[in-house]
């Protein structure tokens, strides 16, 4: 018999005490029966040999059933990714309270915040079937992190403390440690984001691929095989831990990719090395396989109407929650409306890095931006698209999170053509062409192009309501779809005026979250591109700060103090202050939040929540709720065909 614990708990952002139960698990326990066989014939150990010695508990509410076929629709090949996303197996991870839990480790001990042992599991294995140990964490440290030719702009910011890197120790061959001078309030959550931090590889098959231990000419004949340059573009190529798009490389995810790329259908097999096992001691996943079909992003409402997909969220919108719901009973399937947790379910982002100096100059006045807002009409919006159940307001905190104020979420956001009118009058833009429409100070008409993902119709209806309120104090709005990346490109140049996103990933935070993406520390950042781009590189790229915008000068402050800050009253007041700032200086234009997202389920899936939070970060979308405890009802999915890929080596 083995005794199984399950993991520590970690309480918000911080590690403060442990909790355990244990189950029984015989010897000779049930194996899935797509695994059956293999162990049956010895090409596979018995799963009480694959498990690590103290397996992750998981309390599934309940008897399950092995088996069946996940089926889930995508837009493009790079997709892939979302297995990782949905799978969510993680150092540490969120549970469905939005709490920090050690995962794949089996506990994580943290001191002041500055010092981190993580204990793994011992036993655990890859997906291949060899040792998860301390050598992966070094190997990924010294030979890829600190690897000039592999991380040629160093280690990852969120590793770095006023510049500096952690002490990094390897204390036995399951524990490994971690050290800063000062505290890392960032380290943990990070290893839990929906695209984590790596801080881990399977040194045992990258190092065929890395000149410090594989000959020479032999990289070099794999490089050309592949069509890259050099060894450190094949082992790039190679390393898929998120990417997820090479099938040779081991995994300690649910399912594991099996189909090489591009394709029209990738295939997913249970992992039989998985660290997690139900309170029962049944090795996870219940389902054993997902298909992920690429389909056009435009088609996947109606294929999910038509009983394409037995999990649906992703590329489905609110506006196509009546026909879902019309769909209901000819495709088994239920559509419930989860929570959404954005600033803002859409926003405008003026550039304030846009190349053009006529509209940089404006759109870094604080009365243009504050004009923009309030002539948009948000209670139309929210009337006309969403059935009035929105909440109109500015891109800010939830009413629902603790340090929520009603000013921000309200001011510059009432409709108000009058006083947007005098504003641009105070601008001097009182020069209009025969159609009514303002002169810049260059003599153009104030013709101003909004940039879209070109992703979503939901975009488009919401700019075409806004065009009316704009047209009536003299701006004319064009909206311009593009390729995602080819959109994030221009604007990260300076070439888009305003582009259309979602607005914060997170409004029900608290102090102890990081308030970053408050200030400009990313290139990602579609307001201040360059002036984010300066700050993660360091200065190496992008564009600091000017003196002329010292309120977004004071937010960068703000949010490295914060970083260092000793108490949670501090930490609150520093929050308090950004959100001040922002909603005064209005750097984002947000619309509307609070917009339910409809998730379709098959009506014999079982343990997919009722009521649940859909959120990128924090929460992974469905990852947070485990779908490794998803099961299918009768074993109802389509099953498993005799053609499923070995699940030995995936």
């Amino acid at each position: 018999m083995r005794r199984l614990q399950a993991a520590g708990v970690i309480a918000l952002w911080l590690l403060v005490a442990s909790w355990s139960h244990a189950v029984e698990i015989p010897a000779a326990a049930p194996e899935p029966p797509l695994l059956a066989a293999e162990v049956a014939q010895g090409r596979l150990p018995p799963m009480v040999k694959r498990l690590p010695q103290t397996p992750l508990v998981v309390s599934t509410g309940g008897p399950a059933e092995y088996g069946g076929d996940l089926q889930i629709l995508m837009a493009k090949a790079k997709d892939v990714r979302m297995m990782v996303v949905y799978g969510y197996a993680r150092l540490v991870g969120f549970n469905a309270k939005f709490e920090l839990v050690a995962d794949i480790l089996e506990r994580v001990d943290v001191q002041g915040n500055k010092v981190f042992t993580f204990h793994l599991r011992k036993g655990h294995k890859w997906s291949d079937g060899h040792p998860f140990t301390a050598e992966d964490f070094r190997y990924w440290w010294e030979d890829i992190a600190n690897n000039r030719e592999l991380s040629p702009f160093g280690i990852s910011k969120t590793l770095l403390v006023e510049g500096e890197p952690p002490k990094f120790e390897v204390i036995d061959k399951t524990t490994v440690r971690y050290s800063w001078d000062r505290p890392n309030p960032f380290f943990l959550p990070a290893l839990a984001g929906a695209r984590p931090l790596y801080v881990y590889s399977p040194a045992h098959y990258l190092k065929q691929f890395h000149a410090r231990y594989a000959d020479a000419k032999t990289l070099a004949e794999k490089a050309r095989a592949i069509g890259v340059r050099d060894w450190s573009a094949l082992h790039a190529r190679m390393e898929a831990a998120y990417e997820n798009n090479n099938p040779a490389f081991p995994s300690l995810q649910p399912w594991v990719n099996t189909t090489r790329g591009p394709a029209n259908r990738y295939v997913f097999v249970r992992n039989p090395y998985y660290h997690r096992v139900d309170q029962n001691g049944s090795q996870l996943p219940y389902i054993d396989r997902v298909i992920m079909n690429i389909a056009d992003g435009a088609l996947i409402s109606a294929k999910t109407g038509a009983g394409e997909s037995d999990l649906q969220a992703r590329y489905l919108s609110f506006s196509d929650y009546t026909f879902l719901k019309k769909s209901e009973k000819r495709t088994g399937t239920s559509v419930r409306l989860w929570a959404t947790t954005k600033g803002s379910h859409m926003a405008l982002y003026p550039n304030l890095n846009v190349t053009d100096p006529v509209w940089r100059e404006l759109v870094r006045d604080v009365r243009f931006r504050r004009a923009l807002s309030l002539a948009i009409n948000r209670h139309e919006i929210n009337q006309v698209l969403y059935y009035g159940l929105a909440i109109e307001g500015n891109n800010s905190v939830n009413p629902n999170c603790p340090l929520y104020r009603p000013e921000y979420r309200t001011a510059w956001a009432e409709f108000n053509l009058k006083k947007a009118n005098k504003l641009l009058d105070e601008l001097g833009l009182t020069a209009r062409n025969s159609d009514g429409t303002r002169l810049l100070p260059d003599g153009r008409p104030m013709l101003m192009i909004v940039e879209t993902a070109g992703e979503s119709t939901e975009q488009t209806d919401i700019l075409e309501l806004i065009q009316d309120g704009w047209l009536r104090v003299g701006i004319k709005l064009f909206s311009k779809p593009l390729q995602r990346e080819v959109f994030r490109n221009r604007v990260f140049s300076g070439k888009t005026l305003v582009a259309v996103w979602s607005g914060l990933d997170n409004a029900l935070v608290t102090a102890e979250m990081s308030p970053q993406l408050l200030a400009p520390v990313s290139q990602q950042q579609l307001q201040w591109p360059k002036w984010g781009q300066y700050y993660e590189t360091r200065g190496v790229a992008g564009e600091p700060v000017p003196d002329s915008m010292p309120f977004v000068q004071e937010l960068v402050r703000l949010n490295d103090a914060w970083a260092s800050a000793e108490s949670s009253r501090e930490r609150q007041r520093i929050w308090r202050r950004m959100l001040e700032i922002h909603a005064d200086r209005v750097y984002t234009i947000g619309l509307i939040s609070g917009v339910p997202q409809p998730v379709v389920v098959k009506n014999t899936l079982r343990n997919v929540p009722e009521e649940g939070v859909y959120n990128w970060d924090p929460g992974a979308y469905f990852g947070v709720y485990r779908p490794d405890t998803f099961w299918f009802a009768n074993n109802s999915g389509s099953l498993a065909d005799s053609s499923a890929p070995s699940t030995r080596q995936p």
